[in-house]
């Protein structure tokens, strides 16, 4: 029988994971669709940006709740999912995507020991930084609007650390010591 905190666990995990895989198809949609963006500041981006950077966020909530193996797995798909889905941006939107993501997975393991927030924000600028250098190069072979990247990743991916964190807080409040044992 399966206790209630295992039936959150596992409501939250899918859910953080069908988020991720929906925000990588939703960012090469956009960036072959709509173009460029304004992310404040005067600074544009290619459209997908937002949904990059709530992907870096979302990747480790599925670390959190389901733990590793199904988090590398996720940046594998992901990857494949972005070179399948853009066929005229494959080789950027899927090598931006496998060296950000890896390079937050490197970065926010270790530190979840200091807590989720400081790990998932620190793994967010490190792979905002290494996702809008690669895009942009091999998508435009220009970095003129590498500010307006990192801007705007980093805009969505705080936004959605905010919204994980509350959805954990009620999801405790809810179903009791749900992501405790998440690693």
């Amino acid at each position: 029988m399966r206790t209630s905190a295992t039936r959150w666990r596992t409501a939250l995990g899918t859910t953080a994971l069908g988020l991720y895989v929906a925000t990588i198809w939703l960012a090469n949609y956009l960036v072959q669709h709509v173009g460029f963006v304004s992310v404040g500041f005067g600074l544009q981006a290619p459209a997908g940006v937002y949904c990059a950077g709530a992907a870096l966020v979302l990747r480790n909530a599925v670390q959190r709740v389901m733990g590793r193996p199904v988090s590398v797995a996720a940046i594998v798909v992901g990857a494949g999912l972005s070179y399948w889905i853009s066929p005229s941006l494959a080789r950027a939107s899927a090598a931006a995507f496998l060296f950000s993501e890896t390079a937050d997975f490197l970065v926010y393991t270790p530190l979840t020991r200091r807590g989720w927030t400081i790990a998932s924000t620190c793994g967010a600028v490190v792979g905002a930084a290494i996702d809008s250098l690669i895009f942009l190069q091999l998508a435009f072979h220009d970095l003129s609007f590498w500010k307006g990247q990192f801007v705007g990743k980093l805009e969505m991916a705080l936004v959605a650390i905010v919204l994980w964190a509350l959805v954990e807080r009620w999801a405790r409040a809810s179903g009791g010591r749900i992501l405790a044992e998440a690693g």
